[in-house]
């Protein structure tokens, strides 16, 4: 192979007028940072909502949080980008279309919003299958002592739920910093755009893409090292998981 390796480039002033081609690779990290982190806390909210709705013996909000699944679960996330950021513009007044089209960051929060509905539907799925998990008795003793719906969920399920069901979401939060990198096809220069600029500068390909591996290996091993800390410290002496605690 006949390739000019080249690791100072890193150090080396960008195109673009400001800093390195590091600090280049570190301004990418940033933004997949913030919208990995938008995008999670949008989904944890939703997905237990949608979860709890999945288990409700009601059946309008069980049909309800079932059709939000399927629509946002079954629809590609590259998809889902392209319709909020070009679609959607176009179906609201055209006011409003012009300043959603004009805002400033407008790939960010389109992107967060995007991922952040698509890995809240298969949070929900978690969430309605820690619920379907427990004991039909936690509930039933619940309801026995006076406790409304509402806090039969909020003191007696959604503890033990949060406490099966951290593994998953675990890889659900590494999907979603890994997920983000889609984001480059409506113009967000996060981490993989970044890198696949400083090849298209420097021709430095290996190098640039090796940096963006790196980053994102790092990125999710402390994610899951936070993960596994959370799960011992939450964990019930003689419940599911407490084995490892």
């Amino acid at each position: 192979m006949n390739y000019h390796w080249n690791w100072a480039i890193f150090w080396e002033p960008s195109p673009e007028g400001w800093g390195t081609y590091a600090d280049m690779l570190l301004s990418g990290l940033f933004w997949t940072l913030a919208t990995s982190l938008v995008a999670w806390i949008m989904a944890l909210v939703l997905g237990v909502v949608v979860g709890v709705m999945r288990t409700m013996p009601y059946r309008i909000p069980a049909a309800i949080g079932y059709v939000y699944v399927e629509l946002f679960r079954n629809i590609p996330l590259l998809v889902q980008m392209f319709l909020w950021f070009f679609v959607m513009p176009e179906l609201v007044p055209a006011e409003l279309g012009r300043w959603l089209k004009q805002m400033p960051n407008a790939p960010f929060f389109n992107a967060a919003l995007s991922l952040g509905f698509f890995t809240s539907a298969r949070v929900a799925e978690q969430v309605r299958a820690g619920v379907e998990a427990l004991p039909r008795g936690q509930r039933m003793a619940g309801t026995a002592l006076g406790l409304t719906l509402a806090q039969v969920y909020g003191y007696v399920l959604l503890p033990m739920v949060f406490r099966i069901i951290l593994p998953p979401l675990t890889s659900e939060f590494l999907n979603c910093i890994k997920n983000s990198s889609v984001a480059l096809t409506i113009g967000l220069m996060e981490l993989t755009a970044r890198a696949r600029s400083m090849q298209e500068f420097s021709f430095q390909v290996f190098e640039a893409f090796t940096a963006a591996t790196l980053l994102y290996v790092v990125l999710n091993l402390v994610v899951t090292f936070g993960m596994r800390w959370l799960e011992k410290s939450v964990a019930v002496p003689g419940y599911i998981g407490s084995s490892r605690a």
